[in-house]
């Protein structure tokens, strides 16, 4: 006998926008706590740094709380394809690297946040 998992959709759902969340704040915090420090770390203005850090902290609350999901999952997508140019076309980092951060964690959270743009990322929210 196979169960019908598909039944489990939004759950699935709930708990792959959970885990997008939580590591897209867990990047966010130090941007926007300190983003002139990461402006020179990054080589990008303060500026920039903070509202992207301002992007990802709110995209990641519509993810959690269900509210504008597939709007949450197009920013969160288009920070994932920015960062993915910064680390191939400006910092030439290879895809993965044991002694270094590539850029395949990147192209997951990409995959991911299409996945969930194009689904809307299940009905389970406020």
């Amino acid at each position: 006998m196979i169960i019908e998992l598909s039944q489990y959709s939004d759950i699935a759902f709930l708990i792959l926008r959970l885990a997008i969340a939580v590591i897209f704040i867990y990047h966010a915090l130090p941007k926007l706590k300190n983003a002139s420090g990461m402006s020179q770390m990054m080589g990008m203005p303060a500026g920039m740094i903070f509202m992207l850090g301002l992007v990802e902290s709110v995209s990641s609350l519509g993810m959690i709380f269900g509210v504008y999901i597939q709007i949450a999952a197009f920013l969160l997508a288009m920070v994932m394809i920015g960062a993915i140019y910064f680390k191939t076309a400006k910092w030439h980092m290879p895809f993965a690297a044991m002694d270094k951060t590539g850029w395949e964690f990147d192209l997951i959270l990409l995959a991911a946040n299409i996945a969930i743009l194009l689904s809307g990322g299940g009905s389970i929210g406020l």
